[in-house]
């Protein structure tokens, strides 16, 4: 299935590597980015195909409204929301304005983007809406000694995407459209760098494979791709567990909450 597909955050690292990928394929592009010079180089990257440059900033309400517009307006058959920001700081020390950024890039966008593209899909009967989260997603557990550097509006930001992606494939899936939530690991993209954040020792996965990950995901059905996670069980073993807390709760008051 080729046609046209549009990238947030594509013009470095994972979203790069999805445009020069699906583009390689013969889909046409609507390629989103916040720095023009970055896109014009994705489209001398791809002669063969056509590549819209679409400056905007994701962190903004008129950046995802700009960018919503063109979801609900162009025959979309792959929607991918991949921009990202992280603003990696403890809670009391986060700025309000940064917030707001980081809730606006991996929040709201992802969201209202679903919303404007899925009715065209909906109607065309075909559509896949791809979601950049992270494995970060699933650390809520984990004490700050494990995780020094986790931050919680980040990490909470990622949690939205996947039970999103979720509970949409859920939705939509019987209109032909497939959801899904994309966590990788740590990647080597420029992303780290940005914030500060010196991650040359540690192993990284490419973005290439991050994007092989994910549309050979697609092929075998996956709601939750997690590119790094060996052993697929461990996954179903989570939402497994997720269910059963849901389908255990009763009306009546749990034994440990009543008085002795």
């Amino acid at each position: 299935m080729t046609g046209l597909a549009l990238i947030t955050g594509a013009s470095s690292g994972i979203g790069r590597a999805f445009a020069l990928r699906l583009g390689v394929e013969g889909y046409d592009l609507v390629a989103v980015g916040r720095r023009r010079d970055r896109l014009d180089q994705l489209v001398a990257a791809l002669p063969e195909v056509q590549v819209r440059p679409l400056v905007a900033d994701l962190g903004t309400d008129a950046g995802v409204e700009a960018v919503a517009e063109v979801c609900a307006e162009e025959p979309l058959v792959v929607l991918i929301n991949n921009a990202g920001v992280a603003h990696y700081m403890p809670f009391v020390d986060l700025p309000a304005d940064k917030a707001n950024e980081l809730l606006h890039v991996k929040v709201v966008a992802p969201t209202m983007l679903a919303r404007a593209a899925a009715p065209g899909m909906v109607s065309r009967g075909k559509g896949t809406i791809i979601n950049v989260s992270g494995m970060l997603a699933f650390s809520g557990p984990a004490s700050l000694e494990e995780l020094p550097l986790r931050r919680a509006v980040y990490t909470a930001a990622l949690a939205h995407i996947v039970a999103l992606s979720q509970v949409l494939h859920e939705e939509l899936k019987s209109h032909g459209l497939h959801v899904q939530a994309l966590c990788p690991g740590v990647v080597a993209t420029e992303f780290h760098e940005r914030q500060g954040l010196d991650l040359s020792s540690v192993a990284r996965m490419s973005a290439d494979d991050v994007v092989t990950a994910s549309l050979r995901g697609l092929e075998r059905g996956e709601v939750v791709c997690a590119p790094g996670v060996e052993r697929s069980e461990l996954l179903d073993a989570v939402f497994s567990a997720d269910l059963a807390a849901f389908r255990g709760q009763t009306p009546q008051l749990a034994g440990r909450y009543r008085a002795s």
